[in-house]
């Protein structure tokens, strides 16, 4: 069966996944915590530790790995061009999109995030194992690309020239008490200038396994604040964490979307970059 055959999007339900199991060219990767990758995981998945997908400096704690980490990354991912990587988290898909982000960086697009995660698969009543299973070294593993990284990644020079002359929507995902300033995770606190404000989790039904809300109900609420989804748009948090959902969430929109990784950690640590502070448009 070849990688097309396995008809997987960008995302799926835990139902989809099932008949693939065991697929010699799936890789499904575990980024929920050890203590619950420990006790239970969905068969043949590969445990992942979020600190794989981030590189950490002074003042930007969540930066795209360089060269010599996206390598250990695909790595310790074993996939070659022709797999296709499922991922999933215990937290709503925030770590399984951030690191989707980074393969699509790579221009490697043969990526799904698991709708739930752990907690639809369980819903779900389907099989989980504790074993970890020996996965043998793939032939002609992915080679680091960057060529495409743009398209995708913004960083803060480019970002600062766009919000100084208003020619870019920048959606901030943090929580509410983040983006007016009460809350501070960096040396300043507040936004962006002329950034919008929707949480991240807002997009997640607590009541139904951390599963998305409908897309249309959240692409909605996205234009009542003033969206537009003709667009090009930059998604933050505080780390390109919280924003790696929402970067699916954008992609599953059919939305032009960029992720600026530096984040808040960045843009908020430095004193020279502009910030807004004080309460949300009513």
């Amino acid at each position: 069966m070849t990688e097309a055959a396995l008809n997987l999007g960008l995302l799926i339900e835990a139902e989809d996944l099932v008949p693939y199991l065991g697929h010699e060219k799936l890789r499904i990767i575990d980024l929920c915590r050890s203590s619950v990758y420990e006790q239970l995981h969905i068969p043949h998945a590969v445990h992942m530790k979020p600190s794989l997908l981030v590189r950490q400096e002074e003042q930007a704690t969540g930066l795209l790995p360089d060269q010599a980490g996206l390598e250990v990354l695909i790595r310790h991912l074993n996939i070659s061009p022709d797999h296709h990587v499922v991922v999933y988290d215990d937290e709503g898909g925030a770590w399984a999109g951030r690191l989707i982000w980074n393969l699509h960086c790579l221009g490697f697009e043969h990526t799904s995030l698991l709708n739930g995660g752990i907690h639809a698969w369980l819903g779900a009543g389907l099989p989980t194992t504790s074993e970890v299973e020996t996965v043998q070294p793939v032939d002609h593993l992915l080679s680091v690309n960057l060529e495409n990284k743009n398209q995708y990644h913004t960083d803060y020079e480019q970002l600062l020239d766009k919000v100084s002359q208003d020619a870019v929507q920048v959606w901030d995902c943090r929580t509410e008490d983040e983006y007016t300033g009460l809350r501070l995770a960096a040396r300043r606190g507040g936004h962006i200038p002329g950034a919008l404000h929707f949480e991240w989790s807002t997009a997640l039904n607590r009541q139904n396994h951390l599963k998305l809300h409908p897309l249309e109900r959240t692409q909605q609420r996205l234009e009542q604040l003033g969206f537009n989804f003709n667009e090009p748009v930059v998604v933050y948090c505080q780390s390109h964490h919280r924003s790696g959902l929402a970067y699916i969430i954008g992609r599953l929109l059919g939305w032009n979307i960029q992720a600026y990784d530096g984040a808040w950690s960045e843009w908020g640590n430095r004193l020279d970059s502009p910030v807004i502070t004080g309460e949300l448009p009513s």
